[in-house]
């Protein structure tokens, strides 16, 4: 297989921000204190099944 010739190195990629949404607006993750962090952290995510 040939190699992906698009690849940078790490120290050229860009910090992605993560937003999630808190009492109906958006916030950035990276502005939360520690114990907002680690309830965010502890999320559970799930997919739910299409009714019938």
């Amino acid at each position: 297989m040939k190699e992906n010739q698009n690849q940078i190195d790490d120290s050229q990629r860009q910090p992605c921000e993560v937003w999630t949404r808190v009492m109906g607006y958006h916030r950035p993750v990276s502005s939360f204190n520690s114990g907002k962090k680690s309830e965010h952290h502890q999320r559970c995510f799930f997919n739910e099944e299409r009714t019938r």
